[in-house]
């Protein structure tokens, strides 16, 4: 929920999952199907990435998502910060889910001068 609002949102959430109440139910979709139902929210990539990462998941993990980060980032669609906050919400894993903002306030806390996206580790 980027530039979405949560009243926006629960109605599609709501009919999504009564459509494909599983990891496995959507992956039998397809592209049309899921951009009908995605329709409103914009985005399409987001729609697409969902479709590509469920068929993922049913074909090389048993249908089963990973717990840890490392194993999320294999999943089509998912990168570093939604793979830290899948295994952080929904596995209680000690993973930190760091994005610009976070950086940011950090990097002014710490007073690290500079542009932080172009500091280097």
């Amino acid at each position: 929920l980027q530039q979405t609002q949560v009243a926006t949102v629960i109605p599609y959430f709501l009919k999504w999952i009564e459509k494909w109440p599983s990891v496995s139910a959507l992956a039998a979709a397809d592209q049309e199907e899921v951009n009908a139902m995605w329709a409103g929210l914009g985005y399409y990539r987001r729609a697409r990435q969902l479709l590509d990462g469920a068929k993922f998941v049913v074909s090389h993990l048993n249908g089963q998502l990973p717990s840890n980060p490392k194993d999320l980032l294999r999943i089509p669609g998912i990168g570093p910060y939604t793979s830290a906050a899948i295994s952080s919400i929904v596995f209680s894993a000690p993973a930190a889910a760091v994005d610009g903002n976070v950086i940011r306030v950090l990097s002014r806390l710490r007073t690290i001068e500079g542009d932080p996206a172009k500091l280097s580790n």
